[in-house]
């Protein structure tokens, strides 16, 4: 049997009340419960997981990861949103956190990128509909200007589900 999607993601954090303060107001996801002082379980709205993202702190000391500097491991996760509307919402809560670090035209894809309290980079992103991809929807990356998305493709759209 193979793999079909992604059920939860879990992070190593400073500190797992404040993380879990930020993704909930930076994504909106909310607190499912905490099973223990240093850690949060938290899933997005009408998600039927038991959580989508497990958060344990494990303390101030901890050290900033090196990963894709000197060191391997996870580069970023990526959060999918239903339409471009909550793309452009997600945009402004991640610029009033002072979290959003890029943003990316991928073709079939539209993207945000966002670092957490502790550096940790996410990306929220808006899938384009098969139907509505053409033959320069390729796989590119270019800056994303959602004004012009918005125009092209409208708030509301649903995004392409697998």
């Amino acid at each position: 049997m193979g793999v079909t999607r992604v059920n939860h993601a879990v992070l190593y954090v400073r500190d797992a009340g404040r993380s879990a303060e930020f993704y909930e107001r930076a994504l909106g996801l909310e607190v499912a419960h905490r099973p223990a002082p240093q850690a949060v379980f938290m899933r997005a709205p009408g998600s039927a997981n038991d959580h989508d993202l497990g958060l344990f702190g494990i303390g101030e000391a901890a050290a900033a990861t090196n990963a894709g500097r000197d060191g391997v491991g996870m580069y970023h996760l990526a959060w999918e949103v239903d339409t471009l509307a909550e793309l452009v919402a997600t945009r402004n809560r991640l610029a009033e956190a002072g979290a959003l670090v890029g943003q990316s035209d991928h073709g079939a894809s539209k993207s945000l990128y966002a670092r957490d309290p502790d550096g940790l980079e996410f990306e929220v992103m808006w899938q384009v509909p098969t139907d509505l991809l053409t033959d320069g929807d390729g796989s590119v990356t270019q800056p994303l200007e959602l004004g012009r998305e918005l125009a092209r493709y409208g708030a509301d759209t649903a995004a392409r589900r697998h």
